[in-house]
């Protein structure tokens, strides 16, 4: 699998708390000239990051970030808001707590609510996988199934650990026929990248591959 082919399935991610407009619209530039899925970016830039490009790219956006712990009607909240400011694609970040009290019905429910603010907008749904075990995991494929989100997604970056082969193993046996599936977070390569293609993800969440394709330092997430 050559380069230009990965790029086409990166969400080229720039979230960290300190970035600057100038660093959103050099990422939305790069995006375009490599030909990537979309650029994944803070909801207080994507009015204006979706003027700057156009119909170019995808503006894909955050909601419930990084943590999840947000009600439901919050993230609702956020998700019209950031749609109406442009937004094309929209990757939410789980309760956990609930996954961890075993309320997968509320977990379920909530994603399913964001589903239907999305309309025919792509939602993904970020379980972050590195505090989850392997049974939450698949019960949470089944819930991600069942409320008709369109990806599941390991990782939003920020937690204690990235997208693993096993993970995304996992998911391709467990989700439904109607479920893609993101890797985000420590893809550090285009080996590694390919690799995660190669066992069922659809989408590449991470801030590096254009810098390796652009020869500068892999730094990032």
């Amino acid at each position: 699998m050559d380069a230009k082919e990965i790029l086409k399935h990166v969400d080229h991610t720039l979230l960290l708390q300190g970035s600057t407009w100038e660093e959103i619209k050099q990422i939305c530039d790069d995006a375009i000239a490599y030909g990537t899925a979309s650029v994944c970016i803070p909801p207080s830039y994507v009015k204006q990051a979706k003027e700057y490009v156009g119909d170019k790219m995808a503006v894909c956006t955050v909601i419930g970030f990084p943590n999840g712990y947000m009600t439901t009607k919050t993230k609702e909240f956020e998700t019209k808001d950031a749609l109406a400011n442009g937004a094309d694609e929209i990757d939410m970040v789980i309760n956990i707590g609930w996954v961890k009290d075993g309320k997968f019905d509320c977990v379920e429910e909530e994603i399913r609510t964001l589903k239907a603010a999305c309309g025919e907008k792509i939602l993904k749904v970020i379980i972050e996988t590195c505090l989850l075990t392997d049974e939450e995991k698949i019960r949470m494929c089944q819930a991600v199934t069942n409320a008709g989100a369109d990806y599941i997604k390991t990782s939003t970056g920020f937690s204690k650990a990235g997208a693993t082969f096993a993970d995304v193993e996992l998911f391709a046996k467990h989700v439904g026929p109607n479920v893609k599936i993101k890797a985000a977070g420590g893809i550090s390569s285009m080996d590694d990248a390919e690799k995660f293609m190669e066992l069922g993800a659809d989408r590449l969440g991470t801030s590096r591959i254009i810098k390796i394709v652009k020869n500068q330092e892999a730094t990032g997430y």
